[in-house]
């Protein structure tokens, strides 16, 4: 008799455990943050004006009403889930971000009308899944990375053709998958871009369109960033500093380009890394967006939590918040535009923060009220009257596709 393999009933007890678990917080959690149901999981979102975007494991991008929560359109065509999205003008310097860009596991990107969901190109991307886009608008230049560990960049110019996208160059120094993007234009032709990979490694590229016909685009590399041990979830880079999230459950920030020491200006350490308890997924820096404030907000597994970084050196920790009853994906700024009572004419804004994640939910929450929660919800005890438990499937999935899910996401 073959004996009990004692590691998968451990395996399957903590599963076991980690559902029970989830079922509970989905319980105390389901009203908090006035969350919007999806169909299937967030993978990424952007926020424009009063609407979400939404790419979903299920193939589609939602553009979603953030006031009433109602679906306004979804964008069907991607064959698997869809990991990225970004948005780019049709006319040059318009600022109406009328074309949508997708990437999916189906290793295509597609260009999208976002208001007439019309499919313009769908073009043949990478050799395994599409794992990040960036735009960097005043270069015309599309950047994408892939589970195949290789950066492309293709041309934006004539994005509105109906044409497949035109390949300008690529990056093949990275030996695992890309998984985050960021850039800075630096001239009309050139720019800074960071890479980051699932083992921790930040590439830093001079990036430079050169003089052929048609131009390509050539890249130097400038500078290795080892300071995570692992994956690197989210890289955002403004104002002289990059915050970087990633599995080793840190939140830290570089000064970049770093200050070249002088006389008066001896060389500084970077601020000790920001500790999590779990694997940090999704960063939003206030201090980089339109409110400037000196505000960090993060999500570790299911909590969103709040820093005061005004001295990066000893970040606080303000505020935890039991957000979601699975990982928060992403973090979005909302500057919400609502019409004033009484008073024709006049808009409030007001600063929200939308939260993804993979429960199936998108929450809402009024910045003060993160910066000031109330109270955690009480847990359940065990003399209290049996409550009806959610489904089993909360999410709409197994646990065995969540993990299925989870090790995709992490393929590398």
């Amino acid at each position: 008799m073959q004996p009990a393999d004692k590691s998968n009933l451990l395996r399957s007890e903590a599963e076991l455990h980690l559902e029970k678990a989830r079922k509970d917080k989905a319980a105390r959690t389901k009203d908090v943050g006035s969350p919007i149901e999806i169909t299937g999981k967030a993978l990424a979102i952007e926020v424009r004006e009063n609407v979400a975007w939404i790419a979903e494991n299920t193939t589609v991008v939602r553009k979603l009403d953030l006031e009433t929560g109602k679906t306004l359109q979804l964008f069907k065509g991607h064959t698997a889930p869809v990991t990225s999205l970004a948005f780019v003008d049709r006319q040059p310097g318009s600022g109406r971000a009328d074309l949508l860009i997708t990437g999916s596991w189906d290793k295509t990107i597609k260009v999208w009308d976002v208001e007439t969901k019309e499919l313009i190109s769908s073009t043949p991307a990478h050799s395994d899944f599409v794992k990040a886009l960036l735009v960097i608008p005043s270069l015309r230049l599309l950047v994408s990375s892939g589970s195949d560990k290789i950066v492309r960049f293709w041309d934006l110019s004539t994005v509105a053709d109906g044409q497949p996208l035109t390949s300008v160059g690529s990056l093949t120094d990275h030996t695992r998958p890309v998984e985050s993007l960021d850039a800075r234009a630096t001239s009309e032709s050139a720019a800074v871009l960071y890479t980051a990979d699932t083992m921790g490694v930040i590439k830093v590229w001079d990036v430079k369109k050169d003089a052929e016909t048609p131009p390509r685009w050539q890249s130097t590399l400038v500078e290795e960033l080892k300071h995570h041990r692992t994956r690197v979830n989210d890289i955002v880079h403004g104002n002289g500093q990059l915050w970087t999230a990633s599995t080793d459950e840190t939140v830290q920030l570089v000064p970049h380009p770093a200050p070249t020491p002088g006389a008066n200006t001896p060389a500084t350490k970077p601020p000790s890394p920001i500790q999590h308890p779990t694997a940090v997924k999704a960063l939003l820096p206030l201090a980089l967006t339109p409110l400037a404030e000196p505000y960090l907000l993060t999500g570790a597994g299911d909590v969103i939590r709040v820093f005061d970084v005004s001295s990066p050196e000893a970040p606080e920790l303000l505020a935890e918040v039991d957000a979601h009853w699975h990982d928060v994906t992403a973090l979005r700024l909302w500057m919400r535009r609502s019409a004033v009572e009484g008073e024709p004419g006049k808009v409030r804004v007001e600063p929200w923060v939308v939260s993804a994640s993979l429960d199936g939910t998108i929450r809402r929450w009024r910045l003060n009220e993160l910066l000031q929660p109330p109270p955690p919800l009480p847990k359940k005890v065990e003399e209290e009257k049996p409550q009806p438990e959610p489904a089993t499937e909360v999410s709409g999935m197994t646990e065995e596709e969540e993990r299925e899910l989870a090790e995709l996401m992490d393929d590398d």
